[in-house]
């Protein structure tokens, strides 16, 4: 990027913070699967001017030939950004793959209902993406996303670090969101995450909940509010239903979990150490290799360091089910 002076700036994003790059290079991101969703990503991720390049990747070949076209156009109104449409040994020197490939998730049906489909697709894919891209990280964004996230670190052979699902990352957006709305401040003054599987089974952490550094309870007391536990579990069954409404009003979700992926993408490449509701492989809640979304320190080496959240005893148990019904669906699954 080049400054009124003629001297090449740093590009930078709403942090203010420099990217930070293997050996400084150009930012290549590739997205695989140019539905709703990746489109909608790739379009966000060229507004953030995160990317110097963005490869589309799809087996229809004329829809990432379009949405290529359509970006193009809107570069001169944005960032200075290579896009184009290409095939997965476009995949190669990229930081990030995006992976939202598979089938949508269409009205009455639950994120695990696609899981079979899906994998089958995952298992045609991610091999290909590692042949070429063997140094990348791989972001899942496609649905059942833990069971599917745990699926590319078995198909891929990848350090668990380097493969990371978008998770409950939305949800706590949702859920701070929803919170800031009936507390009536601002969600980024709201703290609270919704932890476990993205999907039927995830649990917000209210022992933890707060809001300028202060336990709801005690903000409500401070602010003059009634402390109204029905409503805040409004506000948990509003998050949780969310994909389900949208679906229901719109056909489809794309512009939350869009914002999500390119806010974690610019966590890895800024290396900011943010730590964000990610889907990861370890031992969760007592349940080995399994993936769920914890609170984790995301940084330029993709996933490090998983928190151990202090839980008490309701959520815990809570943790777990989630944990044993993600396990379940995993065991599922045939590599062979």
């Amino acid at each position: 990027m080049t400054s009124m002076n003629g001297t090449m700036e740093t590009p930078v994003g709403h942090t203010g913070k420099p990217l930070l790059t293997k050996e400084s290079k150009p930012v290549k991101i590739a997205i695989v699967g140019i539905g709703n969703v990746g489109a909608t990503t790739a379009y966000a991720l060229l507004l953030s001017g995160l990317a110097a390049d963005i490869v589309l990747i799809d087996v229809n070949e004329k829809k990432a030939q379009g949405e290529a076209m359509d970006l193009n156009h809107a570069v001169p109104f944005s960032h200075p950004t290579k896009i184009w449409a290409g095939h997965y040994s476009d995949c190669e020197g990229a930081a990030i793959v995006i992976i939202a490939a598979g089938i949508n998730q269409k009205p009455g049906q639950s994120r695990m209902d696609l899981l079979k489909l899906n994998f089958g697709i995952f298992k045609s894919i991610i091999p290909e993406i590692v042949r070429y891209a063997s140094d990348s990280i791989l972001l899942i964004a496609t649905n059942p996303v833990d069971v599917l996230t745990y699926a590319s670190w078995k198909l891929s052979g990848f350090p668990t670090n380097r493969v990371i699902g978008s998770g409950t990352a939305l949800d706590t957006a949702r859920f701070r969101y929803l919170l800031g709305q009936y507390y009536e401040v601002d969600p980024q003054s709201v703290h609270a995450d919704i932890i476990g599987e993205h999907g039927e089974t995830e649990l917000p952490v209210w022992s933890l909940a707060s809001i300028a550094g202060m336990r709801l309870e005690d903000y409500c007391r401070e602010a003059g509010k009634d402390f109204d536990s029905k409503g805040m579990l409004q506000c948990f069954h509003t998050t949780k239903n969310a994909a389900r409404d949208i679906i229901q009003l719109k056909g489809m979700t794309d512009y939350g979990v869009a914002a999500a992926l390119v806010r974690i993408v610019e966590t890895i490449l800024r290396d900011e150490n943010t730590l964000l509701t990610v889907s990861t492989v370890g031992p969760h809640a007592g349940v080995d290799d399994v993936c769920l979304s914890i609170p984790t320190k995301v940084n330029r080496g993709g996933a490090n360091h998983v928190l151990k959240v202090m839980l008490n005893s309701e959520e815990q148990k809570a943790l777990l089910k989630s944990a044993e019904s993600v396990k379940a669906a995993m065991d599922t699954l045939n590599f062979g």
